[in-house]
């Protein structure tokens, strides 16, 4: 009978506030924050604190890279590292749109001002513009050459300085930064680069165009950024060139037209940070430039008015007045032009104010609504895990800190994890802090100060908490009162590991000074009030018993029937001792680099050892030989345990995987993947129902038990299909990467889903056409039977089609259509052979011809036509098909336009009578059938019908 085991599932995610690969933004009323959480987007609660929400896609895996935020103040778009992107609504917590282009982690995402066109910049170094509403992509533009770092929308303007109101998918101006360099300026009517301009000597960082799009500030690998104009007569109209210039010499105006450009240095301005530049903003609506480094501050500058200016200006020309007099005084035949003042970089924008944070800044964001008193609220996310936000006033010089989020996550690495008896309470400790959490409901219950943690255990019926630290000190806490009750400096070095006696009366530990040390729990009654007050008693340890080791001790274990003592060394030996008399018993050496981590099963019969050199040896105790030596990880193993009662095994290891396995058949069960960093610690159930771990990414992860059984055959039949999948879907990149080395492309990309749909459309045509190809027949052999004989009878059609309720052959497909994803359509069409697409075309002309779906029959067929242009228009029997289509198109936009236009005339009749009535008899019982709310009934459809 074939084995089978039971699968462990994700269940929860927890200790994450702040990802450090992502920025922060505020939501539409600024109270809450919309920040990355590895591959989750959690959202706070800034006033209180809490975790309220977290948008979670079960398909994806990938790691959040960008977040923007819509003009609409609902929608955001999430970008993440596998190059997809998700649009996701904050009132629904819920992602409608997903776009699949980018063959690289997706590094910059803006809207436009009206929110129907995000642009997208990424790794792989294209732009990508798509279309919100229609939820495809418009275009692919190639032009840099390294990683796009920021994006701009700029509006088109019209001549005399406004802005243009047509803002369709054509119109406007796209600005990029990049890491070669450049700023390029993209003319999207056109779909070219119009303008480029070597911005740095190195990489440009990031950049931001001021509200009236007329400044432009951009930030390097210097200690200042770069002021730039943005000429909008160049937008608009161009160089205009005078009559007699024309005259003199043409070729000399063309020249100068040439060489006009839209951005113009202004100048530079100084930074108090000598790094680089990470993030530039400006305010939505007040004249504030916030500059943020990669240290612990965010510098805010203040753009002066006109008015400021002129001032300054004057007192500038005074001064300078008062210096030509004093050196006319010295040299009379001296002279100073004062008359004529230049406006620097330097008058326009000013220091003035400093934000000075807890960590280093990872990223900022300005509020959008000001406060009472006019004071602007600055979010920050940090890369120790933090969110804070300060409040810059305008008659304050510091900023204040208004709000911080920090208790419900570590400031580093989790180190060490361990689950208490009855595997409700989970500890997690980092370098300075140690956490006690609620495994049920995912909250923080204690925080308390410790050392730099590496080995931690729950003693006295949960009651106390000890900890291993680096400074070779056991810290012993109280969870009652939360605080250190005891320090012991129990080691001359690093206490890397530490396990309570089977017996529960004393504990080992082993560090790096080469001692093994027992101890002994006692009781100690103390007075802390005096010799009058009440008397405490708490635990202690009492030290017993040492041995010396030859090297560094990284890891001790029990035996369950703590009969033997087993101490992995710096030598990359396992030495197994009678615990004792502690007299010799096995040597387990094997290893190439040093153990790291070990366990003896329940039954006292086997030991694993996992080591720096990625293996994972099992040895048998009773002799010490080695049952098998697994190559288990591509890294370091940090930690192996068995599951109580049983010979299964979980790793984790440095490569970011958690393994389970079968020591008995000395096979891989399953991998546990979903950590973004070296995985630190395991914490293992006492009935192997639970399994939680500890990363570098400072996630907690907690994993669960299911009843769904698993077998080895078809696990390791569903790896050889996703490493197949993954090899197809890059070698399709390599092949599209080769024929798409133009300027602008499509910009859609081939994935497995994208495939998946095309194989389905097929098998929809194949069905459709078997079907009508029978019916065909017969209802041509009853025509001939009128003649000659009878058909039969008549054909039975497909199991599928009967299933959905007697569809037809056209019906069917187009459902099958309609269930493809809008951001995956055109990608599914390339899948389709030349004959599958001239059957496409003869259900499209069916469609048109019963005015189905008008939209999307529409879409299919221009797409069709402008990909297989060539072979449609060199085979003539296509002709009739094509004047056939083209003839039923023409007729069902026409009744689709003349309805339009039927139903927005009644609909301003509606309003119209709405308005001067209060009331519609026809109008609100429908209404009121949809809506439950009167008031906002009548002001939603007012402003929908305006």
């Amino acid at each position: 009978m074939v084995k089978s085991y039971l699968r462990y599932e994700p269940c929860k995610t927890f200790g994450v506030i702040t990802s450090s690969l992502s920025n922060a933004v505020f939501s539409g009323d600024d109270k809450l924050a919309i920040a990355p959480a590895l591959e989750d987007v959690a959202i706070w609660d800034l006033k209180k604190g809490i975790l309220i929400g977290k948008w979670h896609d079960v398909d994806n895996k990938s790691e959040v890279i960008v977040i923007a935020k819509s003009p609409n103040k609902i929608d955001y778009a999430v970008g993440y590292a596998d190059g997809s992107i998700r649009i996701w609504n904050i009132e629904t917590s819920s992602s409608s749109i997903i776009f699949n282009g980018h063959r690289g982690a997706v590094t910059a995402l803006t809207f436009d001002k009206t929110g129907t066109r995000l642009a997208s910049g990424s790794k792989d170094t294209d732009l990508i513009i798509w279309d919100i509403v229609g939820e495809v992509g418009l275009y692919r533009m190639r032009g840099h050459k390294d990683q796009v770092t920021s994006i701009q929308f700029i509006s088109r303007p019209l001549l005399g300085g406004h802005k243009s109101k047509d803002m369709t998918s054509s119109s406007g101006y796209l600005l990029s930064s990049s890491k070669d360099t450049l700023l390029k300026l993209w003319d999207l009517s056109t779909q070219h680069c119009m303008e480029t301009v070597v911005a740095h000597r190195s990489e440009v960082w990031d950049f931001d165009i001021s509200k009236d799009e007329k400044m432009l500030v951009t930030g390097g690998e210097d200690a200042e950024f770069k002021v730039w104009t943005i000429d909008h007569e160049v937008l608009a109209k161009g160089l205009e060139i005078d009559d007699s210039n024309k005259e003199e010499n043409e070729v000399l105006c063309n020249l100068v037209k040439y060489f006009r450009k839209t951005i113009q240095f202004f100048g530079s301005v100084k930074r108090e940070g000598k790094d680089r530049v990470v993030t530039i903003k400006f305010h939505p609506n007040s004249s504030l430039l916030g500059v943020q480094g990669p240290g612990k501050s965010v510098e805010i500058y203040r753009i002066r008015t006109h008015e400021e200016i002129k001032k300054k200006l004057s007192r500038r020309k005074k001064r300078q007045k008062e210096k030509q007099h004093r050196d006319q005084d010295e040299n009379d035949f001296m002279e100073v032009n004062v008359e004529e003042q230049q406006i620097r970089a330097e008058d326009l924008i000013t220091p003035y104010q400093i934000i000075r944070t807890d960590g280093k800044v990872r990223s900022f964001d300005f509020s959008m609504i000001e406060d009472k008193n006019g004071s602007i609220r600055v979010l920050t996310s940090l890369t120790n895990n933090m969110l804070e936000v300060y409040t810059v006033n305008l008659s304050d010089i510091i900023p204040s800190k208004l709000y911080s989020i920090d208790l419900l996550g570590h400031r580093s690495d989790i180190r060490t994890l361990s689950l208490s008896s009855d595997d409700n309470l989970l500890c997690s400790a980092s370098k300075d802090t140690l956490k006690i959490w609620n495994v049920q409901t995912t909250s923080c219950i204690q925080t308390m100060e410790c050392g730099f943690a590496l080995c931690s255990t729950f003693l006295q019926e949960n009651r106390y908490v000890i900890v291993g630290t680096k400074s070779g000190d056991l810290e012993l806490f109280d969870l009652a009162s939360a605080s250190l009750i005891e320090s012991i400096k129990a080691h001359d070095k690093a206490v890397w590991s530490l396990q309570v006696r089977p017996d529960k009366k004393g504990l080992v530990t082993g560090s790096a000074d080469t001692n093994v040390k027992f101890w002994d729990f006692d009781i100690v009654e103390e007075k802390p009030y005096g010799e009058d007050g009440p008397v405490f008693r708490r635990l202690t340890l009492v030290h017993t018993r040492t041995l010396k080791m030859s090297d560094d001790i990284l890891f001790v274990r029990y035996s369950p029937n703590q009969k033997l003592i087993a101490v992995a060394t710096l030598d990359a030996t396992v030495k197994v001792f009678y615990s004792d008399t502690l007299k010799f018993f096995l040597s387990l050496y094997g290893h190439k680099l040093p153990v790291l981590s070990m366990d003896i099963s329940s039954d006292n019969k086997l030991i694993v050892t996992g080591s720096a050199d990625k293996n994972i040896k099992i040895w048998g105790l009773d002799f010490g030989d080695c049952h098998k030596s697994i190559f288990a990880h591509q890294d370091s193993i940090m930690f192996v345990q068995f599951v109580a009662k049983t010979h299964h095994i979980f790793t984790a290891s440095k490569d970011k995987l958690i393994k389970y396995w079968d020591g008995d058949k000395f096979e891989n069960i399953m991998k546990l993947e979903g950590h973004h960093g070296e995985v630190w610690a395991l914490a293992i159930g006492k009935h192997g129902d639970l399994l939680i771990s500890g990363s570098h990414d400072r996630s907690i992860r907690v994993w669960e038990q299911t009843d769904e059984p698993l077998f080895l055959e078809e696990e390791r039949e569903k790896e050889l299909e996703e490493l197949y999948e993954s090899t197809l879907t890059t070698s399709m990149e390599k092949t599209t990467l080769e024929d798409n080395a133009v300027e602008v492309s499509s910009a859609g990309k081939q994935t497995m889903e994208t495939l998946k749909a095309g194989e389905r459309i097929m098998e929809a045509l194949d069905i459709a056409d078997e079907n009508t190809a029978s019916w065909a027949t017969y209802n041509e052999a009853i025509y001939l039977g009128f003649l000659f004989i009878y058909p039969g009878p008549p054909p039975k059609s497909n199991p599928i089609l009967v299933a959905l309720g007697n569809l037809t052959g056209d019906q069917y497909v187009l459902r099958v259509i309609e269930k493809v994803k809008s951001t995956e359509l055109e990608e599914a069409l390339l899948v389709l052979p030349f004959t599958k697409v001239i059957s496409l075309l003869r259900y499209l002309d069916l469609w048109a011809k019963k005015e189905i779906n008008i939209t999307l029959t529409c879409r299919i067929l221009f797409y069709l036509l402008k990909v297989h242009h060539d072979q449609i228009v060199a085979n003539r029997l296509m002709r009739p098909r094509l004047d056939s289509l083209r003839i039923h198109i023409r007729t069902a936009l026409k009744h689709q336009k003349d309805l339009l236009g039927y139903n927005l005339a009644a609909l301003k009749y509606i309003k119209r009578d709405w308005e001067a009535n209060s009331t519609s008899e026809f109008f609100d019982p429908l209404l009121d059938n949809e809506l439950e709310d009167g008031s906002s009934k009548k002001r939603k459809f007012i402003n929908v019908t305006s």
